[in-house]
C-alpha cells in the first residue's frame, strides 16, 4: 500500500519565515560544523579570500564551502516558489549589483570580516568586536535602504 501525504501538507504551501528561520538555522549547524572540523571562523569574505591568496593545504575546505553555498541557492530558486522574491526585480540593473557587491566585499575586507564572520560566528562566540560589527552592518543597510527608497524610489 503506497504512502499517502495528509491532504492537508498537499496543498499548504508554509509561510516564506519559515524558510527563512530553516535556512538561518542551516546557516548556524554548517558554521558550527565548519569551525568543528576546521577549527577556522567560516566567514564567507574570509573563505573567499584564502582561495584568492591560498596557504598550503588550506583550500579544498573552502572551495566545497562556497560550492555548497552556491549549490544551495540554486536549488532553492528552482524548487520554491517563495525564491522568486528574491530575484532581480524587471528593469534594474545588474551593473548596479555588480558595484554593489564590489562595495560590500571593499567594506567586509577593510571591516576585518563579514556578516556571516562578525554576525554568525563571531557574535555567537560573544566577541564584543563582532557585536559593534553587527550593529554598523545592519544600520548601514538600513540607512542605505532609506536613501534609496527615498531618493530612487524603490517601490518595485
Amino acid at each position: 500500500m503506497p504512502l499517502e501525504v495528509a491532504p492537508f501538507l498537499a496543498t499548504t504551501i508554509p509561510p516564506a519565515w519559515l524558510y527563512g528561520l530553516a535556512g538561518g538555522c542551516l546557516i548556524g549547524l554548517g558554521s558550527l560544523l565548519a569551525l568543528a572540523a576546521t577549527g577556522k571562523v567560516p566567514g564567507i569574505s574570509g573563505v573567499f579570500a584564502r582561495i584568492l591568496r591560498p596557504l598550503a593545504g588550506d583550500v579544498g575546505w573552502r572551495v566545497v564551502f562556497l560550492l555548497g553555498l552556491i549549490a544551495g541557492a540554486g536549488l532553492m530558486f528552482l524548487s520554491n516558489a517563495h525564491a522568486a522574491q528574491y530575484r532581480i526585480p524587471e528593469g534594474r540593473s545588474l551593473a548596479i549589483y555588480v558595484i554593489a557587491g564590489l562595495l560590500v566585499g571593499f567594506g567586509t575586507r577593510l571591516g576585518g570580516g563579514c556578516t556571516s564572520g562578525h554576525g554568525i560566528c563571531g557574535s555567537g562566540a560573544g566577541a564584543r568586536d563582532s557585536m559593534v560589527a553587527t550593529a554598523v552592518f545592519m544600520a548601514t543597510g538600513i540607512l542605505t535602504v532609506l536613501l534609496w527608497n527615498l531618493t530612487v524610489g524603490g517601490g518595485s
